[in-house]
């Protein structure tokens, strides 16, 4: 039976990408912001097993998204539910279909590991938020077993000090609940055996997302600061609500 619920979610994440495809590429052949990529991203989230509700109030002028990340299915649940575009490393730009999957969504990539890049990056982040999108950041730089937070990188958050227009943070708690330690990617597993088991699973997969408090991130003085004090909001979030593990 395992074998068969991955043969089917695969066939279904195939479904959606054709489903969504060919109107995709007519809106951007016509110049025009595409409404597809999200609309993908929340039916390949289905095609998986995840079923997502959401807590709290997205914000819904300029966002800045800074959220906890358990799995790749954080992608697909958050950018389904807010059309979200994200900031990834520029290795995912290499890979066979995803990366040019997650181009079409305006990901961002960036060299963490390059020096002298940083300056370009914020170039490029400030350009996409002056395209209205809402732009998500996972600021651990990767993923976590989902019981706390690694610390928060906070170099590309220098974008938003000043802030440009009137962008607001908004901290996302991605909570997978009794479900996390059985679907987290951590610990040097290989991308496919996590795939494999997560597609494998039985039952469906509840995430919900919390919308906590959007702020502005002028009242931060410097990038520390306000990577501080997201850090500390999403915390308490997953202190309040994960259940303990057994």
């Amino acid at each position: 039976m395992s074998r068969l619920r991955r043969i089917t979610r695969t066939g279904a994440l195939a479904a959606s990408l054709l489903l969504c495809l060919l109107p995709h590429l007519l809106w951007s052949a016509a110049r025009r912001r595409s409404p597809w990529p999200r609309r993908f991203l929340a039916m390949a989230a289905r095609s998986v097993g995840a079923r997502v509700r959401i807590e709290g109030h997205p914000f819904h002028g300029d966002s800045f998204i800074i959220a906890n990340h358990v799995s790749w299915v954080d992608i697909l649940a958050l950018g389904g539910a807010t059309g979200s575009a994200f900031v990834a490393h520029d290795g995912i730009a290499g890979w066979p279909l995803i990366g040019w999957l997650a181009a079409q969504n305006n990901t961002l990539f960036v060299a963490r590991n390059r020096r002298g890049a940083l300056s370009s990056q914020l170039d490029a982040l400030r350009a996409a938020l002056a395209g209205h999108q809402p732009v998500a950041l996972f600021p651990e730089g990767t993923t976590s077993d989902g019981t706390g937070l690694l610390p928060f990188k906070p170099s590309l958050l220098a974008v938003l000090l000043p802030p440009p227009r009137s962008v607001r943070i908004q901290p996302v708690h991605i909570d997978y609940g009794p479900a996390t330690a059985e679907i987290s990617w951590h610990s040097n597993e290989p991308a496919g055996a996590n795939a494999k088991r997560l597609l494998e699973r039985k039952g469906r997969l509840d995430v919900t997302l919390r919308f906590l408090a959007p702020f502005d991130p002028a009242i931060c003085p410097d990038r520390k600061a306000l990577a501080a004090m997201t850090q500390e909001r999403i915390a308490a979030s997953i202190a309040t609500h994960l259940p303990p593990f057994t």
